[in-house]
Formats: C-alpha cells, structure tokens, sequence
C-alpha cells in the first residue's frame, strides 16, 4: 500500500474548497493542514475536511513539519513569494495557475525548486482532463488530418463583483487573460504549439483592469482564435479542426465531460465524465510524480509552464494590460 501523502492548503477560498473535496477521493491523499490570515476562515476548512492542524499564517504552516506538499490557492499576485517560501522550507508546491504572473517570476520559482530539490507544479488542471487527453490523441494520430483551425474561448459575467474583488483588483492581478485566458492559451499551446504570430487586443475597465481579451495565433499551417472575457458569457465549446474532420470538446471544454466527433461525415458522441470536482486526475498524477521522487512533471513540465507565460506575457504587451506593482 502507498504511504499517504500529507497536503497542506494555502488559502482555503472556493478553488480549493473544491480541491480539497477531490483530495478526499484519493485513497493515498490526507488533508492535513490549512493556513489562512484569517484563523476562523481555517478552522471552519480544517472542521469540513477533517485536518488536524490549523495555522493562521502561512510561514506557520510551512515551518511545522505536518506536511509534504501544498496546495497554492491565492491570489495570483501572491504565487510568486509563497511557492518559494514552501519550496524553502523543503515541501514540494501544486501552485493554482497561472503559476507566476510574468516570465521573471516563474523563472525564479523554477530555480528555487531546482536549489531545494523539490517537486513542483503549475495546476493546470485542464492538462489530465480525460476529455481534453483523448482530444490530443486523435489529434496527434491523425485522426482529423492536419490540424488547421482552433477555436476556443472562456466567458463569465464578472462586471457586478466589487472593485476590490480578485476579479477587479489590479493589485491583485485582475482581469480575465491570466485568469481565464490561459486555458484558451494552454488548448492551443498543446495542440499546436508555440505559434509564429501573435495578433492580441483588449478592452478595459475604467479603473485600468482588462475585461476582454481577443487573440489570434499564427502557425506555418494553422490558425488559433482565442478569447476570453468578464463582460460577458460565451458558449464555451472547443472547436479542433483538421483536413479530414472535426473535434469538438463539450461546454465548459476546460473541464469538458465528453466530446464530439465528427468525421468523413460520420458523427460520434463520446461521453467521459469526469470524478468529482475534476482535480482528481491533476492529484493522481502529482501522487505518482512523489511516489516516483519526480521533481516535475512529464506531463506538466517546467518548461511548459514557461512557454505558457511567454505567451502570455507576449499577449500583454501587444494588448497592453499592465498591472501597478510590476512598474
């Protein structure tokens, strides 16, 4: 039997309320501590998943030797400073994505983990979903042809939330390209890799935060069409389409349930649904990395995790989406 591995969750909000609830699906998993700033927002955490220890800083949990790896939820500005700390302190990091706001920082975060000898991950959930695994096999057998158009985006209505929300704030890296937009950005990144052009434009909120992003990605033979927003919702089904046929991953796609295909006139629907929450697949791949004293994934790498950013940070200088602490 697998020796259980200890997590510790680091900001006990709604992403990893329902990470948590994941954690408990898997067998060799053991919620075992939370840190908060607020010691009675982790306590309420520690009483519904049952984890013996409660800390109401960060630093606090990192230092007590109860666990073996975090869980990073915050927010994004605050990846950076606490992944390193985890890492420091010896414990392998699961940081929610995007795991660094711009290129530097995950630059850091990587050396950090390679200095301390530590696994760690960007949680990019999205990479281990069945649906979306299945849909980069067809596609790398050539089951659609030669892969030529990519549609995909990732809507919510976000404009009624407060301005100091994570979604407004831009001390908080607000708006929706690093929220949101990644997943567009990550679909295309797999499936096609990095592109040769990229074409990006914004619209923003009067108080400077991002709010719609369009993008186009340029390949030798393909063309990526990407969007994601908070002024609006969008139908959210991913389009892959080849010279023989098409793909077509079922709303949300970023945690699709199933896909269609449609190919030589021939229309099948499959379904996959997905365990839990969908994070199962994401833990059960971080377990056979620590049970394998892998210090990355294969599937998830380091340096996926930087042409990812790259992208990104490419995205926002021609769409200009600045955030104040980065000046």
């Amino acid at each position: 039997m697998k020796p259980k591995i200890r997590w510790g969750i680091i900001g006990p909000g709604n992403i990893a309320r329902k990470f948590t609830s994941d954690l408990l699906l898997v067998d060799d998993a053991e919620v075992t501590a939370v840190a908060s700033r607020s010691k009675d927002k982790a306590e309420t955490f520690a009483k519904e998943f049952g984890a013996k220890h409660v800390f109401d800083s960060y630093e606090a949990l990192f230092a007590s030797k109860t666990v073996d790896i975090v869980y990073i939820a915050t927010p994004h500005n605050f990846h950076k400073e606490l992944s390193i700390k985890a890492m420091e302190h010896g414990l392998g990091v699961l940081c929610e994505k995007p795991v660094g706001i711009n290129r530097g920082e995950v630059i850091e975060m990587i050396e950090v983990a390679k200095q301390n000898q530590v696994f760690f991950m960007e949680g990019l959930w999205s990479r281990f979903n069945p649906s979306i695994l299945k849909a980069i096999q067809l596609v790398d057998e050539g089951q659609i042809g030669e892969l030529g158009y990519l549609h995909a985006d990732f809507a919510f209505y976000g404009l009624d939330r407060e301005e100091d929300s994570r979604v407004l704030n831009l001390n908080l890296a607000s708006g929706s390209l690093l929220d949101i937009g990644i997943y567009p950005i990550f679909l295309a990144y797999v499936l096609l890799g990095m592109p040769d052009v990229i074409e990006a434009f914004s619209s923003f909120h009067p108080n400077g935060t991002e709010i719609q992003t369009s993008m186009i990605f340029k390949y030798t033979k393909a063309h990526a069409v990407l969007y994601s927003g908070i002024s609006s919702n969008s139908k959210m089904e991913a389009e892959i389409s080849g010279s023989k046929g098409s793909l077509y991953l079922h709303p949300r796609w970023h945690e699709a349930s199933g896909y269609t295909s449609e190919v030589d006139g021939t229309t099948e629907v499959v379904n996959l649904p997905i365990r839990g929450n969908g994070f199962v697949y994401e833990i059960e791949h971080v377990h056979d990395c620590l049970h394998n004293q892998l210090l990355e994934s294969p599937l998830w790498s380091h340096q996926n995790s930087m042409d990812l950013v790259s992208l990104m940070d490419e995205i926002r200088q021609k769409a200009g989406i600045t955030f104040p602490f980065e000046r």
